[in-house]
């Protein structure tokens, strides 16, 4: 019974669950990143414009923070730099496009942000392309 009320963890553990998150989080995004990708491909260029800087400018930002970043995530590769465009552009879809729309309508948007502010703190863990390229230093 005491452990299910410990607020102890294993470094490990956070490590695997870190890399659980990414993965996970990153391929659930490329469901919404891939079909905007292949609408810049395909030369599609309609999207909305909430912020009034065009749509083309706009769907080009969010395909690029949907698909090319989720794959960075994904991969653990510049993960906090890959988490910032994706707070933002969940960010913009919550409180500017959906601002009018019912919470639930907003909610998966803010769990999102949740997940990548998270990964923005934390980094890609032990278990991503970042720890290759900057091995974590021994704890003391």
């Amino acid at each position: 019974m005491k452990r299910l009320f410990s607020t102890d963890f294993g470094y490990e553990a956070a490590h695997v669950w870190l890399a659980f998150l990414r993965i996970g989080v990153a391929a659930l995004m490329l469901t919404h990143g891939i079909p905007k990708l292949m609408k810049v491909i395909n030369g599609d260029m309609q999207f909305g414009d909430p912020l009034g800087i065009g749509p083309e400018i706009s769907l080009i930002l969010v395909t690029f923070s949907e698909a090319i970043c989720s794959i960075l995530i994904f991969l653990g590769l510049g993960t906090r730099l890959a988490a910032i465009p994706l707070i933002i552009s969940c960010s913009v879809a919550a409180f500017i496009q959906h601002r009018d729309d019912p919470f639930s309508a907003k909610e998966m948007l803010l769990l999102y942000i949740l997940i990548y502010l998270t990964l923005l703190i934390l980094g890609g863990g032990k278990y991503s392309v970042d720890s290759l390229i900057n091995p974590p230093r021994r704890r003391r």
